[in-house]
């Protein structure tokens, strides 16, 4: 009978260490199993939300590099294109600059040409009279006058030397 109660015991004693460890059991993953899991689970939902607010700013920033890429590449054009009217508009200021100074020169060159053809004609109508005014005087002289043929040629000679120091 000792050996019937020495298994009686035992079992027994293993029954009682297999409820306490049942309780044990239950009482760690009430107080601290499920505790220790939500912290877990919460880190992690925070580690996860860190990584996800990372990745959305990585993929913003990204966004905005290429959005300054673009502006940069259309404020480069446009500093480009103003560049080129400046060049065109310099161009064609210079252009109406040397059109307006040929235009000058060429009513100068004309008013010139008037002015020369004006005074050659004065100078031609001033001689006219003087050779008119010579010629009645040598007329005069000649009725006065009868001369011989040296005489004549001597009156036509000084007559022609008087016209070429007028001219």
């Amino acid at each position: 009978m000792h050996y019937e109660s020495g298994i009686h015991i035992e079992i027994g004693t293993i029954l009682f260490q297999l409820a306490a460890f049942i309780i044990l059991m239950l009482l760690v993953g009430r107080f601290a199993l499920r505790p220790m899991l939500q912290t877990m689970k919460q880190r992690q939902d925070h580690i996860e939300g860190q990584i996800k607010s990372a990745e959305e700013s990585r993929k913003e920033a990204e966004k905005l590099l290429e959005e300054q890429k673009a502006e940069l590449s259309r404020t480069r054009q446009e500093a480009k294109e103003i560049i080129e009217r400046a060049k065109a508009q310099s161009e064609r200021e210079a252009e109406e600059i040397i059109k307006g100074a040929h235009e000058r020169a060429e009513r100068m060159i004309q008013e010139a040409t008037a002015e020369i053809k004006r005074e050659k004609e004065k100078a031609l109508a001033s001689l006219r009279e003087e050779v008119g005014t010579l010629s009645i005087q040598l007329a005069s002289k000649l009725l006065e006058k009868e001369l011989d043929k040296k005489g004549q040629a001597k009156l036509v000679a000084t007559y022609l030397e008087e016209v070429g120091r007028l001219q």
